[in-house]
């Protein structure tokens, strides 16, 4: 299944590296800039991750919130958030149903059978609770281009 622009966000429940359940409806009352990442502490996930942390307060001040998702379990997600200081929830979808929920599941990162990973993606769902923004890339090594997210916002 794949989600576009318009379409109403899936929610989820997920764990995060406190191991307590967070679900979207929590994040509700701005703008949520929601990215799935391929895998914890993986060089261009913690690039990605780190800008989104360094750009937190502009971010903020726009009246949105991150949170990021990777179907990496809630302890590597936990050394990875504080290894970088993370100031926005790092949510663990081990099982991978948020990340088809959204359409973007990779299977077989790197050609190995049944090692899934989310594609690199990024969904801004506005405060109705529909997707306004949407990027996926085929690519693991290619980030999201921050300015277009930070003008999305604006």
């Amino acid at each position: 299944m794949s989600l576009n622009v318009g379409d109403t966000a899936p929610s989820f429940e997920l764990a995060d590296t406190e191991l307590k359940m967070r679900t979207l409806d929590e994040f509700k009352g701005g703008k949520i800039v929601l990215s799935f990442i391929v895998a914890a502490s993986s060089p261009v996930c913690e690039v990605e991750l780190c800008t989104f942390r360094d750009s937190w307060k502009e971010i903020s001040d726009m009246g949105a919130k991150v949170i990021a998702i990777s179907n990496d379990g809630p302890f590597a997600n936990k050394a990875f958030a504080e290894k970088h200081n993370f100031n926005f929830p790092l949510l663990a979808d081990y099982t991978s149903k948020t990340i088809k929920d959204y359409g973007v599941l990779m299977p077989d990162l790197l050609h190995i059978k049944d090692y899934n990973a989310a594609k690199r993606s990024v969904f801004i769902i506005n405060e109705d609770g529909k997707i306004g923004y949407k990027w996926v890339s085929e690519d693991p090594l290619k980030e999201p281009n921050y300015e277009e997210i930070k003008d999305f916002l604006k």
